[in-house]
C-alpha cells in the first residue's frame, strides 16, 4: 500500500495553497521552498522512494520522515502504516517512542543545569545521590560461570575514583554498562510498577561496575541517564516530568512529546513491529520505556518527528528556538564535540566520536555516513533517529518503530543527493 503525506514546494500555485492548508505550521520552523534553501523538490522525492523501499522489502510498516535547512522546513512526509492490522495510514504527527533519543533530551537538561551553576560535569554523583558514594568494580574470573547462562563470576575491588556527571554523559561510567553490571544492577535494583526515580537509583549503589571509571566507553543503556534525570530533580527541586515540559517542551512548542500519553494522544501512538523469520510481528511489548510513575532518561520519551525537529533546531542554532535560549552557542559546541574516540559497541566504530550525550561524526568518510563533518545526533532502540549537522545547516529526524538502523543511513543518503546549493 503506497500511503503518503508529503509537503514540498513547486511553483504550482495550487500545490502550494493545498500544501498551507493541509500542514500545519510547526513553531517557529517556517515552510520553505526547497530550491529558495539549496535543496531540489524532485530529488527530495527520493526520501519516499527510499522508504517505500523499505516499506516493500517488509523491514518496517511505515515512517514519518522531516528535515529542515537554514532554518526553514524543507521536507515534511508520512509513509506507510502507523498500524498494519487495521490498516491506519500513517500522519505527520504520529507518536512514536524514541528510546535512546530521550537521551540528549536530558544531555541539554544537566547542561542548562551546568550553565545556572547548579552542577559541573566534574562533579561525583555521589554529591547529588550519597549512595553511590564508594562503589565497588566488577572483575570477573577465568574460571566458572554466573548464575546459570548470565555472564561469569566475578570478585569486587574498591573504585579507582568516584564516577562524574560526565561520565555518565560519555558512557564512561561503567554504571550497568556490561553484562555483569547490568545484570547485578537488574537484581538490587529490579524497577517495580510504582517505582519512582527517587526510589530506584539509590539502589544502584549496591551493584558493583562494570570496569574502572572512565577506563572506556561502554554504553548504559538505561540507568547511566536514568541517574542523570534524579540529579535533574535533585538539584532543580522538580519531578522529571515536570522540569522538562517547563523547561525545554514548552519553549520549544514539543506539545506532543511526554513519558506517557494522555488518552487524547493514544489513537496516534504507532505499534511497534519486529522481524521474525515471518515477516514483521507485533511486539508483545508495546509499552516500552514509557512510564507515568518512572521517568527514564534512559529511554522513557515519546514524541513526533515534528517535535523532536524543533529540539533539533534549537541545537543548530547554537542553543536559542522560538524566542527562547536553552543553552549558549559554546555549551552547545561542548556537547557535541568529541570526549572520547575509542567509541562503539563491541569494535570501535571509524570516524565517529562520542560527546556529551551524543555521537559526533569527526570523519564521514570513515564512518561511512553520507552526513557533514562534525555533524552530531543519537538513535533509538526502535529504530529513530535524529542528527544535527552544522556544515550543511540541516537537521534530520526519522521516525520508524522496528530496529531498522540502515533507513537512517538511506534517508541521510537521499537528503544529502537533495542539497544543490
Amino acid at each position: 500500500m503506497r500511503t503518503r503525506t508529503r509537503w514540498t514546494t513547486s511553483a504550482a500555485v495550487p500545490l502550494l495553497l493545498l500544501a498551507l492548508v493541509t500542514l500545519p505550521a510547526i513553531a517557529s520552523i517556517e515552510k520553505a521552498n526547497p530550491e529558495d534553501v539549496g535543496l531540489s523538490t524532485d530529488r527530495l522525492e527520493r526520501i519516499h522512494d527510499a522508504i517505500q523501499r523499505h516499506i516493500d522489502d517488509g523491514n518496517i510498516t511505515g515512517a514519518v520522515t522531516a528535515a529542515t535547512r537554514r532554518g526553514g522546513l524543507a521536507h515534511l512526509e508520512a509513509h506507510g502504516l502507523m498500524d498494519r492490522e487495521s490498516g491506519t495510514a500513517m500522519t505527520e504527527d504520529a507518536i512514536f517512542k524514541i528510546m535512546s533519543m530521550t537521551k540528549p533530551v536530558v544531555g541539554v537538561a544537566i547542561l542548562m543545569l551546568m550553565e545556572e551553576g547548579e552542577l559541573r560535569l566534574a562533579d561525583p554523583v555521589s554529591r547529588f545521590i550519597p549512595e553511590l558514594a564508594d562503589l565497588m568494580v566488577a572483575v570477573g574470573t577465568t574460571g566458572g560461570r554466573g548464575r546459570g547462562d548470565g555472564p561469569p563470576a566475578f570478585y569486587t575491588v574498591p573504585a579507582s575514583r568516584p564516577i562524574t556527571v560526565q561520565d555518565l554523559l560519555t558512557h564512561t561510567s561503567g554504571l550497568a554498562s556490561g553484562p555483569i553490571s547490568s545484570r547485578e544492577a537488574g537484581r538490587v535494583a529490579s524497577q517495580q510498577p510504582t517505582d519512582a526515580l527517587a526510589d530506584l537509583i539509590p539502589k544502584l549503589g549496591a551493584a558493583p561496575l562494570e570496569f574502572q571509571p572512565g577506563d572506556r566507553w561502554a554504553y548504559s543503556p538505561s540507568r547511566g541517564f536514568d541517574v542523570l534525570l534524579r540529579i535533574v530533580e535533585i538539584t532543580s527541586g522538580q519531578a522529571a516530568d515536570q522540569f522538562l515540559r517547563a523547561r525545554i517542551f514548552e519553549p520549544l512548542g514539543m506539545n506532543d512529546t511526554f513519558f506517557w500519553a494522555p488518552d487524547t494522544h493514544r489513537s496516534r501512538v504507532v505499534i511497534v513491529y519486529q522481524r521474525t523469520p515471518d515477516g514483521l510481528t507485533r511486539s508483545r511489548n508495546q509499552v516500552g520505556a514509557t512510564s507515568d510513575t518512572y521517568f527514564s532518561g534512559g529511554g522513557g520519551l515519546m514524541s513526533t518527528a515534528q517535535d523532536y525537529l524543533q529540539f533539533g533546531q534549537m541545537l543548530l542554532n547554537g542553543g536559542e528556538l522560538n524566542g527562547h535560549r536553552l543553552l549558549s552557542p559554546k555549551t552547545v559546541e561542548l556537547m557535541s564535540s568529541t570526549f572520547v574516540e575509542a567509541f562503539g559497541f563491541g569494535r570501535v566504530s571509524p570516524g565517529l566520536g562520542f560527546g556529551l550525550s551524543v555521537q559526533v561524526v569527526n570523519d564521514p568518510v570513515a564512518a561511512g555516513m553520507r552526513v557533514g563533518t562534525g555533524s552530531f545526533g543519537w538513535d533509538g532502540a526502535y529504530g529513530t533517529h535524529f542528527w544535527v549537522d552544522p556544515t550543511e545547516d540541516i537537521v534530520g529526524v526519522v521516525m520508524i518503530q522496528t530496529p531498522v538502523f540502515q533507513v537512517s543511513r538511506d534517508v541521510e543518503n537521499a537528503l544529502m543527493q537533495a542539497i544543490v546549493d
